[in-house]
């Protein structure tokens, strides 16, 4: 195989450890002579180790005691209302389960689980995760800093295909501090913007392409211990704001943030 060749889903398989033994020595070769692609590799077995250490245990917790007496049926004179309550029980548990994957349980938001309510969740479980994952780090917290910032929209705008504006929030105190291309949820690549105020407090704007015909969504609020994110489907993209700030706080920023969004090229 050519190391021309090599393609990003290679790349992902190789950090993933799913990498056909066949291709490894190629794609070895073509990392040694190719050190961004190494760092980037290197990256995704990070984000990976840092995710089973914080997600693994969830697949051993008990389901809450209070669920499981739910299920327990009733006398048989209410066989019928036995069943609604069981199918009830079972889809509040199937909830709960995919919500406390990933640590994120969604406030508010519409009566029942939908297509593009379960769209929505899983963008903003994505970002916060990786928000969590990238905010702690010193030297390296993003891929290419604000001192390329033309070159970092050109390049995150190609990869998603669509033309993309990091908003300027330093009327709110923070500065971009750059960005860096993530993999998706099978939807395609992801945009990450980061920003900074005084302080070293950190926000990210986390940017994906979403599957045609989903519908737009509000504003969205989740949060989980001291982090919050506000997050919103709009068109083709999905977009989700993520700091450890108050809902009030965060709230306007990610206000500033869509309105810039919004306004005329």
């Amino acid at each position: 195989m050519n190391t021309q060749a090599i393609s990003e889903a290679q790349l992902h398989a190789l950090a993933d450890g799913v990498l056909p033994e066949e291709q490894r020595a190629a794609l070895e070769a073509h990392l040694r002579q190719h050190p961004d692609d190494a760092a980037r590799v290197d990256a995704w077995r990070e984000q990976n180790r840092q995710l089973r250490a914080l997600f693994d245990p969830v697949l051993d917790a008990a389901l809450p005691a209070a669920l499981l007496s739910a299920t327990a049926p009733p006398a048989p004179a209410a066989n019928g209302a036995w069943q609604r309550h069981a199918m009830q029980a079972a889809a509040a548990i199937v909830l709960v389960v995919a919500g406390g994957a990933g640590g994120w349980l969604l406030r508010g938001g519409s009566d029942g689980p939908t297509a593009s309510a379960s769209a929505s969740v899983s963008l903003a479980r994505s970002a916060a995760i990786a928000h969590a994952v990238y905010t702690p780090e010193v030297r390296h917290p993003v891929e290419v800093g604000a001192e390329q910032e033309a070159h970092l929209v050109q390049w995150l705008s190609k990869r998603l295909g669509t033309q993309l504006r990091p908003p300027v929030l330093s009327p709110l105190g923070y500065q971009l501090i750059g960005g860096r291309l993530l993999p998706g949820d099978g939807d395609g690549p992801v945009a990450q913007f980061m920003y900074e105020d005084g302080g070293g407090k950190r926000l990210t704007l986390y940017v994906a392409k979403e599957r045609a015909g989903r519908q737009e969504t509000a504003f969205r609020y989740t949060q989980e211990k001291e982090l919050s994110v506000f997050y919103w489907i709009d068109g083709q993209l999905g977009y989700a704001l993520s700091a450890g700030l108050p809902r009030q706080e965060l709230g306007k920023i990610a206000n500033a943030v869509y309105a810039q969004l919004e306004a005329p090229r």
